[in-house]
């Protein structure tokens, strides 16, 4: 059977997803998420550094580039990292055979995980899979130098993936306090990305009441190269649909729901127990087409007993380059209940982001369609413009003659019996070369 995303998967097969963390960050994100293990997940360490993966558990360990750098890592440098990849695409493609979504997970700003994780993603779409990355960026002490560098590698990795992900490690710190330690903050950051990994793996993975399947992610992602907001909440009692949304919005990704606003695709999966009513579903969605008030909303439901007098919310929000500033007046926001047809694209998307903005002016020019007709000659004129530039002690019947150039005159159009242009008795239609008599050489 063959989905509407264009994925070749046999009908009833179970839906496979593989979390790949790439660099040091990134195998620290994906250790720690295995320890929950997920049905029909499975997990990969990539790292250059043989020493830091070796004490790391949770899934398949490869050691990039082990041939070139004998498993001494890269030094920092993401030209080495994605040489490294390289070198091993063949072992990364056998990893990514056979799946559905591919999620790249790696620390931005150094050498494995910035330079690794776009070579990662393209040989991961190139297998069939769709392929979401989630990075996390620099703390503002790491410096500019460290933070271009992951700006840089983002939008490579951009490039690569379907949708991007990306959870600055700053907004980590605003939410602790100064008691957190270093080990709790990282901690609290590795449980941002899990969050959202299980909240995917939960609404295709579980039937649903409202079903979403692999058709409609792909609709939301699949080929936008997109900026993504991924967030995931829980909450239980008697006044838990009011609870998660305040979780959710609080997230740092949303940004109190800033995150959302120029969303133009927005995936909401809710999982309850038999108590979810109509009314908390309707107070949900309402809620988040409030903050995402064009965006394409798809709504999914998942019915599980054991989330009695509990509800968790999952929300996958794309926003595509050319999106920012489109009209959205041909159509009412509205929600589509598991569409089956994938959504439609939007605007193109942008210029390449690696482009400074320095260098994108360009000098546009514009060819007039007016042509001036050409001037009256008289003999006079004639005569006074060869005249005056007759070199001394030449004879006069050497000097030579400006004819009439056999120019095509053309209409002036609607201007044609307009009044000409009299400036000081100059009339400024007529051609400056002519009315100042410059011979044309």
């Amino acid at each position: 059977m063959i989905d509407q995303a264009g994925v070749g998967r046999p009908a009833g097969r179970p839906f496979r997803l593989r979390v790949i963390g790439v660099g040091g960050a990134g195998c620290n994100v994906v250790s720690q998420l295995a320890e929950q293990p997920l049905d029909g997940v499975e997990f990969a360490l990539l790292n250059t550094d043989a020493a830091a993966l070796a004490p790391l558990s949770g899934g398949r360990r490869f050691v990039l580039g082990e041939r070139s750098m004998r498993g001494l890592g890269a030094g920092g440098d993401p030209e080495r990292g994605r040489a490294a990849a390289e070198e091993d695409a063949g072992g990364i493609r056998e990893l990514c055979q056979n799946a559905d979504v591919v999620f790249v997970v790696a620390g931005m700003g150094g050498g494995t995980g910035t330079g690794a994780s776009p070579v990662a993603a393209r040989v991961a779409r190139e297998a069939g899979a769709l392929v979401i990355g989630i990075v996390v960026t620099p703390f503002d002490c790491e410096g500019r130098v460290r933070q271009r560098r992951a700006d840089h590698g983002v939008q490579q990795l951009r490039a690569a993936a379907d949708a991007v992900i990306c959870l600055p490690n700053q907004k980590v710190l605003q939410m602790s306090d100064e008691e957190t330690s270093l080990v709790q903050a990282f901690r609290l950051a590795n449980d941002f990305v899990g969050q959202g990994v299980r909240g995917i793996w939960r609404m295709l993975h579980r039937p649903g009441l409202i079903n979403v399947d692999f058709a409609d992610l792909c609709s939301v992602l699949r080929g936008r190269h997109s900026d993504c907001a991924l967030a995931s909440a829980e909450a239980q009692g008697d006044n838990r649909a009011t609870l998660v949304l305040e979780r959710l919005l609080a997230h740092p990704l949303l940004e109190g729901g800033a995150g959302l606003a120029d969303s133009s695709h927005m995936l909401v999966c809710l999982v309850a127990g038999t108590d979810l009513s109509m009314r908390v579903v309707h107070h949900i969605t309402e809620q988040l087409r409030r903050q995402a008030e064009h965006a394409n909303i798809v709504l999914g439901t998942c019915i599980d007993e054991s989330y009695k007098d509990r509800i968790a919310v999952t929300v996958m929000a794309s926003r595509s380059p050319g999106s920012v500033g489109m009209d959205f007046s041909s159509s009412e926001p509205g929600v589509v209940i598991s569409s089956d047809a994938p959504l439609k694209s939007e605007a193109p998307a942008a210029a390449d982001p690696l482009l400074r903005e320095e260098n994108l002016e360009e000098t546009v020019k514009v060819n007039s369609r007016f042509v001036a007709p050409a001037p009256e000659s008289t003999p006079e004129m004639i005569r006074r413009l060869a005249n005056q530039n007759t070199p001394r002690g030449r004879r006069q019947q050497d000097t030579w003659r400006q004819g009439t150039l056999n120019l095509e005159i053309v209409s002036k159009g609607r201007f044609e019996k307009s009044e000409p242009t009299i400036h000081r008795g100059q009339d400024l239609d007529i051609p400056t070369f002519v009315r100042r008599g410059v011979t044309l050489n």
